[in-house]
């Protein structure tokens, strides 16, 4: 077998892959979204409750996404530069979202904030409500969001080392004025990667997000919610048509990371 007809099988079975996994399955929702027109996906799509789940899912996002980079950035700074015991164990802790099934972060902050869990009493005494809230939601989108941007970072910081770092201080900069005039600089893509990823994580978040929230309709139902909602209601062009929705967002991300990556690139 010639290394061109190799080629060709593998380029083959790759493209076959992706079809049956992906292109497929997601041409299938765009084709019912829109199979009784246009104009019944758009009304779907723009009901009270729908728009309330997309600008909740935006908030959760606008609220996950700064949280996580500045966490992450310090945390990478923290692993990368600090001298300390328990530096694996904090990258480990990190990672921890990794592992977890999303499923058992959203009954562990029960656990925690619920009105039995170790701080929900007195949350509840002082009139805070974090559980089937918006709270809720935004702590356990910010959990299964958590290490993207530090595990973006980590590699970056590694990669530079400290000689513009040690040099600005020999020059008398303080400490932020190096952060912001070097460091930062440096570590822009990295940076830039990790609130991507961050991104569609928060987008994307089901498991967590539909144990803490009470899935109620038009106050703690994020998008991922009403796509599930829609489609145990048997109302199935409204479930495709915010799956569309969720989709567009997707591609509009992965559209960021591609211009980034062309950026980039010498």
């Amino acid at each position: 077998m010639s290394a061109r007809t190799s080629r060709l099988g593998l380029r083959t079975v790759a493209l076959g892959y992706l079809a049956a996994l992906l292109v497929a399955p997601v041409g299938m929702v765009f084709y019912r979204a829109f199979e009784h027109g246009f104009a019944a996906a758009w009304h779907a799509v723009t009901t009270p409750d729908a728009l309330h789940a997309f600008w909740l899912t935006v908030l959760m996002v606008a609220i996950a996404v700064p949280a996580n980079a500045v966490f992450g950035v310090g945390a990478a700074l923290v692993i990368v530069r600090g001298r300390f015991r328990g530096r694996a164990l904090l990258g480990a802790l990190i990672d921890l979202p990794f592992a977890v099934s999303p499923v058992v972060v959203g009954l562990a902050l029960i656990l925690v904030y619920g009105r039995d869990g170790w701080l929900g009493g007195w949350l509840t005494d002082h009139g805070i409500r974090v559980i089937f809230s918006t709270p809720g939601i935004a702590l356990a989108t910010i959990f299964v969001s958590l290490p993207f941007v530090a595990r973006e970072v980590v590699p970056v910081l590694r990669e530079i080392g400290t000689d513009q770092e040690q040099a600005a201080h020999t020059l008398g900069a303080s400490g932020w004025q190096t952060f912001w005039r070097v460091t930062l600089p440096a570590i822009r893509w990295g940076l830039a990667y990790g609130v991507i990823l961050t991104t569609a994580r928060a987008l994307g978040e089901f498991g967590a997000v539909s144990v803490v929230s009470g899935k109620l309709a038009g106050q703690t139902q994020t998008l991922t919610l009403f796509v599930e909602d829609r489609f145990q209601s048997f109302d199935l062009t409204g479930a495709y048509a915010a799956a569309v929705v969720l989709a567009a967002l997707a591609v509009a991300v992965i559209g960021v990371l591609t211009l980034l990556d062309r950026r980039r690139a010498p």
